[in-house]
């Protein structure tokens, strides 16, 4: 861990000990060290440039959650010391709605939701990132429907001229890192099945997917077998049946006492000019950015398959575009 705090052991330690040094110790302040100033924080609601920026945020949602927890499930990365490391980080956070904020006043509503976040390191500091929040699950614990959320942010921001407006390739803003992650298979073998799966090969599933695959989707659902891995793509993808589909980060690993496993970064951009999830075709220009992690296993002898899938994208951030295209009809 060359130019890396000595108190790490090694990478996945340093992003999982920063998230808790910051949020659940309450060291705010340690983003002076552990984040660049001039950071790029990419989720699907906005972009943030600025490290100053990203502690008044920090601020904000722990006065709105102030018991959060954020509990590491895996930490899947590629790189060196040397040049700058690139960590797929997924959470489970637990919260309690004492504050008012971005969600409405105070409702005391617990809720437990997925994050997963990719984050660029080099010399003990993160410079870039990628982060997307369930805010299906936290929205629908809250009462809203994500649509209806989606419409009443927009009123809230100051309507369609004024309101914060979702990333997208026109409001993304480059930063230090551009890397494409590696080339182990098994990240390979992800990308291959996930661009089948983009390009209408639904019968993939059935080959690449373990009859007992447990699936954790947007909106805090868990599916089981084949059907649930269906129904969540196939009812993506005919949403936006022509958009482009890019893999923009590709990790596969094989460590010690862990399955083997990938992770993606990904996004599809296009108009929304089918019927699936996001209802009626409207024609608005949409960008979901989404990421996904896998694990994959031989129940089986000699025949290794997925038999874990965590995607995570921002129903929220898909309405708000298709609401400021439609004038939230």
């Amino acid at each position: 861990m060359k130019g890396f705090d000595t108190k790490f052991r090694d990478f996945p330690d340093y992003i999982i000990g920063i998230t808790k040094e910051i949020w659940e110790d309450r060291g705010i302040d340690t983003l002076h060290r552990y984040y660049s100033n001039e950071i790029v924080v990419r989720s699907p609601a906005s972009v943030v440039l600025g490290n100053r920026k990203v502690i008044g945020a920090t601020m904000a949602t722990l006065a709105e959650f102030p018991d959060r927890e954020l509990l590491g499930e895996d930490v899947i990365w590629s790189g060196t010391p040397e040049e700058g490391m690139l960590s797929s980080h997924r959470i489970i956070s637990t919260a309690t709605h004492l504050g008012d904020g971005v969600y409405g006043p105070a409702s005391g509503t617990k809720l437990r939701y997925r994050i997963l976040a990719d984050c660029h390191a080099i010399d003990n500091q993160i410079n870039d990132e990628w982060l997307i929040r369930d805010q299906g699950a936290i929205v629908r614990q809250m009462g809203w429907d994500p649509k209806n959320y989606a419409a009443d942010l927009i009123i809230r921001e100051g309507g369609p001229d004024t309101c914060v407006k979702p990333l997208t390739p026109g409001t993304d803003r480059p930063g230090p890192y551009t890397g494409r992650g590696n080339d182990n298979p098994w990240g390979q073998r992800h990308a291959d099945i996930l661009t089948r799966i983009m390009g209408a090969d639904m019968a993939v599933i059935e080959q690449e997917y373990d009859r007992a695959v447990q699936t954790e989707y947007p909106g805090g659902v868990t599916g089981h077998s084949f059907g649930a891995v269906d129904r969540f793509w196939m009812g993506l993808r005919a949403s936006f049946p022509n958009a482009a589909f890019t893999i923009h980060h590709q990790i596969g690993r094989d460590d010690p006492a862990m399955p083997p496993r990938s992770a993606l970064r990904w996004s599809l951009h296009g108009t929304h000019d089918g019927w699936g999830v996001f209802g009626a075709p409207t024609g608005a220009e949409v960008y979901v950015l989404g990421i996904s992690h896998v694990e994959f296993g031989a129940l089986v002898a000699d025949e290794p398959k997925i038999r874990r899938e965590y995607t995570l994208f921002d129903e929220t951030s898909v309405w708000k575009q298709i609401l400021l295209h439609t004038g939230q009809k």
